[in-house]
Order: C-alpha cells, then structure tokens, then sequence
C-alpha cells in the first residue's frame, strides 16, 4: 500500500498536469494554428463581424465549402451595417447552395437587428449576444470568448470529440452535453479565452480526429484516458441517429423557349424564401398519379414527359424522392399567379437550394 507522502506526491503531480494544461494547449496552437480567413492573426484584435459571420456559416458545414461562402460576403458587404441594408433576397442569393438556409434568414435578421438596435455594433456579452436572431447559447459563448475575450468555453464537434476522449466520457450524446461541456472549461486559460477555444476547435479538427486521431502529436496526449485505454476512436459516445421516413414528390419544370418557370417558396418553413420550380407537396407513400396532378395549369403547353429516374436529397429530418416531369410553353405564354419566367443563362443569380439546382440538371441533361 502507498505511503502517505507517496499519495500526497501523486496527487500532486495530478493537480500540476490538469492545471497545465491550458498552457500546454495555447504553445501548441501558437504553434500549429490554423489560417482561416475569418481568424485574426496573432497579436491583432478579432473583428466581431467576421467571427460572427463565420460562426453562423460553420453551423452544420465544413471549413472547406465555408471558406467561399465568407469571401464573397465580406467582398460583397464589408460590415454588419452594409450586411443589414442588403434586401433578403440578396442574402438568400449569395448563400445559394450552403444549405440550412434559415441560418441565411437569421444571418439579414440579425444584421438589421444589431444595425437598428445596436448602432452596428455587436453586444460584448454572452446574455447580449443571444438576445439576437439566430444566435444560441453556443454562437453566443463562441462569439464572447473570441471577439470579446470573455472567460467562457464554446462547445463544438471538435471540442466535444477532444473533451471526451481526454476524460473518457461513457454517457452518450447529447445527454452528455452538460458534462463535456463543464469539463471542457478546464482547458480555458486565465487569459486568452479565444484563443483557448480556437486551440481547442483546432485540435480537433488536425489531431484528434473523428477517424485515426494522430494522439503522438497531441499536447495533452501524456493524460488522456481513452488513448491510455486505447478506445479513442469510440468516442464520443452517441446515440443511434433515427433515420426519418422518406417522403415522395414531383418537380415540374416548364421552359418558354430559353427561360425557366420558376415562383418563391413561403418565407417561413423549410427552404424558406428560396427560389424553386413548381412541384407537387413532399409526402411519406405518395404515389406518382396523385403527385402528378398537382403540375401547373398552364394552357397550350406540352405533355409532360417524365425524366428517367428520380432526384434523391436528404434533409435532416427525412430524405426525399422527387420524380421530374418536364414540358415546354408557347412563346407568349403568361406565368400562373406567384410565378415568374427567368432566363435560364441567369440561373446562377436565383436563390436556387441545391435539391432545385439538382432538379432542373437532371430536367435540362
């Protein structure tokens, strides 16, 4: 049995490696940070703006299909008040093709909130920030901690997958979240929040992957308890993901010589704002007759001939099957009511989601 001054000694030793840490995190980042066009460089101050866009356009996307979505936009509009005087439809035509476009709606709302209410300056606390449309508790402590310097730890993927594994945290996501999330600010440094964070996003993201985590290189690697147990890999723990049920529809797609039909969908739901061809409602066991006769009623035009296959998308609710039917319209042929012809050369400047962009390919091949 270990002696006395052999148990103080350890526990010592346990205290100096977890209040270390911190400082080990922020070396190795000082080190091996990444570049990314919305992060400052070292020893400038973080523009709220940038990091704000940033985190709103990183939600349930990758830093690679980001990067060219935040270049045009700061290009485009430089602050959050130039961002707050542009039309919606502009918005929504510029984040074409990102996916989740409620972001792109909460993304204007919240400019023209901190425009309007703010003077277009962003509140520079966690309370102020989730005040705003679209910003939830984690956008908020990510936004503090890294423009703001406040003394707070935001909680992402990565941050998650390296706080995890470093404790071995059996419990499964998202029930874990409180836990991870407590334990993940003991990584945050007395100064340098931000930073910290960042650390933490970028270790995640270049060492402690999701597949083959390259733990020899990691800072923290001497006390981690999954790499000691050699499970890393199966963390984090999480809950069997339930798939939704798959949902059938039709798309139609008219062309008037080399315009296209297309209307606008209802701001609010799903794809909201978003510009679209005509089609049919999206139903779990809809048959294709029933979905058919909900094509547009538009005199002289053609038959309509189904295209071989069908478009196949997935939400992230439920995946979708749109069969698609296509038919021409004479010269002068008017739009229905909530529709509008658009050239089809100019398509690139519509507001199109990826699942119409997919549609009108596979009606257009």
């Amino acid at each position: 049995m270990p002696s006395a001054t052999a148990r103080k000694k350890e526990r010592n030793t346990t205290v100096t490696t977890l209040s270390s840490r911190p400082t080990l995190l922020l070396a190795w980042y000082d080190r091996h940070r990444r570049r990314l066009p919305w992060r400052a460089a070292p020893g400038e101050t973080s523009d709220p703006y940038r990091v704000w866009l940033s985190e709103i356009m990183l939600q349930q996307t990758t830093v690679k299909a980001v990067g060219p979505y935040f270049e045009k936009f700061v290009a485009r509009w430089s602050d959050v008040t130039a961002l707050g005087d542009a039309s919606l439809d502009d918005v929504l035509r510029m984040w074409a093709g990102l996916g989740y476009y409620s972001r792109a709606r909460n993304l204007h709302a919240c400019a023209v909130a901190v425009t309007r209410e703010h003077g277009g300056a962003f509140p520079d606390t966690e309370e102020g920030l989730r005040a705003l449309p679209g910003i939830g508790p984690y956008t908020a402590a990510a936004i503090a901690a890294i423009a703001f310097d406040r003394h707070t730890m935001p909680v992402d993927g990565n941050i998650e997958r390296v706080v995890s594994r470093l404790y071995a945290v059996e419990e499964e996501l998202p029930q874990a979240k409180p836990t991870i999330q407590q334990m993940a600010t003991t990584l945050l440094a007395n100064a340098r929040a931000g930073d910290s964070a960042q650390a933490l996003m970028d270790l995640g993201a270049s060492i402690c992957t999701p597949k083959k985590p390259a733990c020899s290189l990691c800072p923290l690697n001497e006390d981690c308890v999954a790499r000691a147990l050699g499970t890393q890999e199966t963390f984090p723990r999480k809950a069997p993901k339930k798939s939704g049920t798959l949902r059938r529809g039709a798309a139609f797609v008219v062309t008037r010589g080399d315009e296209l039909l297309v209307r606008s969908r209802p701001e609010k739901g799903l794809l909201g704002g978003m510009t679209e061809v005509p089609g049919s409602d999206w139903l779990a066991g809809q048959e294709d007759a029933t979905a058919k006769q909900q094509a547009p009623d538009i005199k002289g035009l053609s038959r309509w001939q189904r295209k071989v296959g069908a478009v196949t998308h997935v939400f992230t609710h439920f995946p979708l099957e749109l069969v698609v039917y296509t038919a021409k319209a004479e010269a002068r042929t008017r739009a229905p009511s909530g529709m509008r012809w658009v050239p089809i050369a100019t398509l690139a400047d519509e507001a199109l989601p990826n699942l119409m962009r997919k549609v009108i390919a596979h009606a257009l091949d």
